[in-house]
């Protein structure tokens, strides 16, 4: 039960400016829900023997005002390129039955919403980050430079309890529009990383 996945990641949710969920799970989101979609860019990594270097995939879930309350609604989706096996088994990791980060918030999923193929458009550029899962999922968040600080670089969110890191950079969304599984909401805020490193 071997693997490792290494690349960057997007987030975006629902919650106003930041999101409350993600300086810890248990307070409550900024409305009666949190919706979110999490994208994965893999830029290297293998799973159990087969290589799935250049994939992406999407996480997107909709659970209650305090996450921990469980009940969440997930769906995901995998590159369109994946082959039958390279689907099965990112899968299996994004869905926690392989262990490793996604297996720690598996209990707090109600429902499985599925899991589809589909064409998964990541871009990083500098402090913006765009995502398009075929005509369900369009955002784009930019990491935020605070006013005054001359080298550009943006907030760091550290010491976070979060399935992908423990540190982030702290964005915004610039637009955005997600409707997919049945989940749909806006985007607001969000957060990146232009490395995320997993392995079980």
């Amino acid at each position: 039960m071997a693997w490792n996945l290494k690349g960057s990641y997007a987030e975006t949710c629902s919650c106003d400016l930041m999101c409350p969920c993600n300086f810890s799970l248990d307070h409550g989101a900024t409305y009666d829900f949190c919706r979110a979609t999490l994208v994965f860019n893999i830029r290297s990594g293998e799973v159990e023997g087969t290589d799935v270097s250049g994939l992406k995939a999407c996480v997107i879930i909709d659970t209650p005002k305090v996450m921990t309350d469980g009940k969440w609604r997930v769906g995901m989706f995998v590159d369109e390129s994946a082959s039958d096996e390279q689907f099965d088994k990112l899968t299996a990791v994004f869905g926690g039955q392989l262990g490793g980060p996604m297996a720690g918030i598996a209990p707090l999923v109600g429902e499985m919403l599925g899991a589809e193929r589909a064409p998964i458009e990541f871009v990083d550029d500098g402090l913006r980050h765009s995502v398009r899962i075929g005509d369900v999922i369009d955002f784009e968040i930019e990491d935020i430079v605070p006013f005054g600080v001359e080298t550009g670089e943006p907030v760091r969110l550290v010491g976070m309890f979060h399935p992908v890191a423990s540190e982030f950079n702290a964005a915004e969304a610039t637009r955005s529009k997600i409707n997919a599984f049945g989940i749909e909401y806006e985007g607001k805020t969000g957060i990146s990383t232009a490395e995320f490193s997993w392995a079980a």
